[in-house]
């Protein structure tokens, strides 16, 4: 193979060794099946309640606050599931720049359950509208509906922050149950869950280091999650099915780590961050940027030079070992584009292209990065 410039850490991260240390030896000597009643079957069952202990903690609530599952879009859908078969939501207030784990899944409901569901108004960057936000819910309070509010903390795509602190007081004053998908934050940010008003976040671990197939649903003290998969009693009764004992400990060493180094990792990542934004404007004025400098510094989306064409500059990427992903509200053929691009109103005929960074992103992936769009450039852009 040849040599790789990894720089799509949003899409997910290599596993650190110190979590592949972690999850071997439960994948090897200690494979017994949680529910079992003898020894090596205690001894997984131990594991698993020691890692959502370390969990728990790390994200300032209790245990049994945290139920393990393969990864957001699973905790998405069992979220979302809750709110409206067992909650009593009947409508759901969401944003048009969700994941597709969320925004599919509200359609789903309200094409099978009967519910209503709205965008709330985004403004620069797509922010979300405070104000839009608490008319819609103070509209549906006053109609007797209650509300399910699905906001992820940060955009995969284009790296916009949520307020969690206000759209959780909004909820609490309007009765609506609050849901944030918490992929791109938890593990990159230190989150004190309980602060919020949150009813569930969402979390995977491969977009910090950990193992693919491995998340958890944060469901707050007194609020009771119904099961999206049926069977088994496996954590207590809201996930059926033996557990991924050494992915979820893999999970746990990851987050550890995560917020261990987080002090150092963040001045880091988001001085590459800097860097390619610095460099690209060294190319060309005509670069522009769809994320803030102050949203998530992990991920930085570029609109390339008009007349670009986005499947040809990934694939020259591509052939130089970059990996990046691609995203515009161009569409050609079945390609609509980026969803996400369109709801922010960028709709220039250039490329869009997300970079995202890890602690194992360097200054020479940086540079050899910028070295090679500019040869791009030379040869393919006409100013």
């Amino acid at each position: 193979m040849q040599n790789i410039t990894y720089l799509d850490n949003a899409a997910t991260t290599a596993v650190d060794p110190a979590v592949v240390d972690a999850m071997i030896p439960y994948l090897t000597g200690y494979f017994g099946n949680p529910s079992s009643n003898y020894s090596i079957g205690r001894l997984t069952k131990t594991a698993i309640e020691s890692a959502r202990k370390n969990v728990a903690g790390l994200l300032g609530v209790k245990a049994t606050s945290i139920y393990f599952t393969s990864g957001g879009t699973e905790s998405n859908n069992t979220a979302i599931a809750t709110a409206v078969t067992a909650m009593g939501c009947k409508h759901m207030i969401t944003s048009p720049i969700e994941h597709h784990a969320v925004l599919n899944t509200v359609a789903y409901h309200c094409r099978q359950n009967g519910v209503t569901s709205s965008y709330v108004a985004l403004g620069e960057y797509g922010k979300v509208d405070l104000q839009d936000l608490e008319r819609q819910l103070k509209e549906k309070a006053a109609q007797g509906i209650k509300c399910l509010v699905s906001l992820m903390h940060a955009n995969n795509e284009i790296g916009t922050l949520l307020d969690l602190k206000s759209v959780g007081e909004l909820c609490k004053t309007y009765g609506a149950i609050f849901h944030s998908d918490g992929v791109q934050t938890i593990g990159h940010y230190p989150v004190n869950l309980s602060d919020y008003h949150l009813h569930f976040a969402s979390a995977s671990g491969h977009k910090f280091h950990g193992p693919k197939g491995t998340g958890i649903l944060y469901v707050a003290e007194g609020t009771k999650a119904t099961p999206l998969i049926h069977g088994g009693g496996q954590e207590r009764r809201l996930r059926a099915g033996t557990e991924n004992v050494h992915g979820i400990v893999g999970f746990a060493k990851a987050l550890e780590l995560a917020m261990d180094t987080f002090a150092t990792d963040q001045p880091y990542i988001q001085s590459l961050n800097r860097r390619l934004r610095a460099g690209l404007l060294k190319h060309s004025p005509a670069f522009t940027f769809n994320n803030a400098e102050d949203g998530l510094y992990t991920v930085l989306s570029v609109n390339f030079p008009e007349g670009i064409h986005p499947d040809f500059l990934l694939s020259y990427l591509d052939q130089a070992g970059i990996c990046v992903s691609g995203g515009s509200a161009c569409s050609s053929g079945d390609d609509l584009g980026s969803h996400v691009i369109q709801a922010i109103g960028k709709k220039g005929s250039g490329a869009t292209v997300r970079f995202s960074f890890s602690k194992l992103t360097t200054e020479k992936d940086i540079d050899f990065a910028l070295e090679t769009i500019g040869r791009f450039l030379q040869s393919h852009y006409k100013r």
